[in-house]
């Protein structure tokens, strides 16, 4: 179905400062410098200091057949993205070439395809015509997209008063019944709620037994664990791995865990956030992780106390604080639990602070955590990061002491203190039952 053959893709990057308002001068001269840069390109093309040269993709390849389950999964940045644009033609390669035979129906970002000034109603029909469907066939297919995007009440209402969650509904909705022999979705299916979430994967689920073909991107290991049967691994735009899915995500999780800062410290001051946490009156600095001598440790013995100190750098003036300390299992899917900070209120000027959490007593067994941060201010989101820093559990008994939550057939990631009382003797008493005979009434 798919052939991808030393697939690559180059953007460049500009490093010069443009002016915030450019003169008509500075268009038209520009035009005529690139028409220049152009016309002399196939003879002489110096190198540009002001551009850097970025390989999303390099020498890619692999082979798709029909009613293939695959995941695809990496860092943010490892070009899965750049290869299902190029898969699903909205974007071209630099080197290499793709041949698709079938149907391709794709969901890559919230609202593709979408036009913000058309109603919902309207956009179902631009977007199946969009992906090749004819107006009968939509119109075959209309009650069951809306029902499954549950956006019924607002149908005839434009797009562009919809909230992202919307967006994802009807689009999925969209493109999961135009029957395609590809199907393309991107981690887009991360904005829906939970229960959104698990009818798509059923839906995935369903398309994958009927034989047609699903790539599938997610950060969740679990998702992609239980829908596909091969996973391929991105990192740095070439593949990483590309094999039996169990295999590559154990793969992929031990280099993640190698990555993520684990000697109890890590600086999140150059870490990226998302757009709408920036600027904000609030940020999170660094954090450490301290035991109970206060000493920085990344790796505690089980039930030693655990004590979590967050730095954090305040930009404006703010009266009212709060913070969230998450403890989730290594591969970040399953969050343990929570410990939630009271509300700080207290006025606080610009400037820098820390605050300490005391994780007591220590429920964790043996095993590889992370732990993910949040800070409020004024009642409002400031920042946020879900994978911080490493925390290592080893068993504190010897060997020779073995209780049972040290035994490789327990699961689970808590440990709780518990007696087995003696097994004992219970006298059954005999107790008379109703006759149940089966004689003929009179």
């Amino acid at each position: 179905m798919i052939r991808v053959e030393r697939l690559s893709k180059k953007y460049l990057i500009s490093h010069r400062q443009r002016d915030r308002h450019p003169t008509i001068k500075d268009v038209l001269t520009s035009s005529v410098r690139t028409l220049g840069n152009a016309l002399r390109r196939p003879f002489s093309k110096p190198p540009d200091p002001g551009m850097e040269e970025l390989w999303a993709l390099k020498d890619v390849s692999f082979e798709v057949h029909q009613g293939d389950r695959i995941g695809i999964i990496g860092r943010n940045g490892a070009g899965k993205s750049t290869l299902l644009k190029i898969l699903s033609r909205i974007t071209e390669p630099t080197e290499g070439r793709v041949s698709i035979r079938g149907r391709v129906a794709s969901l890559l970002e919230v609202g593709t395809g979408f036009h913000p000034e058309l109603t919902g109603r309207e956009n179902i029909y631009l977007n199946g015509a969009i992906h090749g469907m004819s107006k009968s066939e939509i119109e075959r297919k209309f009650d069951d997209i809306v029902t499954f995007s549950e956006v019924e009440k607002f149908l005839d209402t434009p797009v562009k008063r919809y909230s992202s969650g919307m967006y994802v509904r009807l689009a999925f909705a969209v493109a999961a019944h135009l029957e395609p022999e590809i199907l393309i979705v991107d981690e887009v299916l991360a904005v829906g709620d939970a229960q959104f979430q698990k009818k798509c994967l059923g839906k995935m689920g369903e398309a994958t037994e009927e034989g047609r073909t699903v790539l599938f991107v997610s950060h969740n290991m679990r998702s992609i664990a239980n829908l596909t049967q091969r996973c391929i691994w991105l990192e740095g735009g070439r593949v990483a791995a590309d094999g039996d899915t169990d295999w590559v995500i154990n793969q992929y999780m031990e280099r993640l865990s190698a990555s993520i800062p684990g000697e109890g410290w890590a600086d999140l001051s150059g870490r990226e956030r998302l757009p709408i946490l920036t600027g904000r009156k609030a940020r999170l600095q660094w954090v450490r992780i301290l035991n109970s001598k206060g000493e920085q440790v990344g790796t505690f013995l089980e039930g030693q106390p655990i004590t979590v100190e967050l730095g954090f750098r305040i930009m404006e003036r703010v009266a009212d604080l709060q913070f969230g300390c998450s403890v989730k299992a290594i591969d970040g899917n399953v969050e343990l639990f929570t410990v939630p900070s009271p509300e700080f209120v207290q006025v606080l000027e610009p400037g820098d602070y820390s605050v300490k959490v005391d994780l007591t007593p220590n429920h964790l067994r043996k095993g590889d955590y992370l732990l993910a941060l949040k800070l409020f201010a004024d009642g409002q989101r400031q920042d946020t990061i879900s994978q911080v820093v490493r925390l290592t559990i080893q068993p504190y008994l010897l060997p020779d002491d073995n209780p049972a939550y040290l035994h490789d057939w327990v699961a689970g990631h808590l440990r709780f203190d518990y007696n087995w009382r003696p097994i004992e003797s219970n006298r059954v008493s005999q107790v008379e039952l109703p006759s149940q005979g089966c004689g003929r009434s009179q």
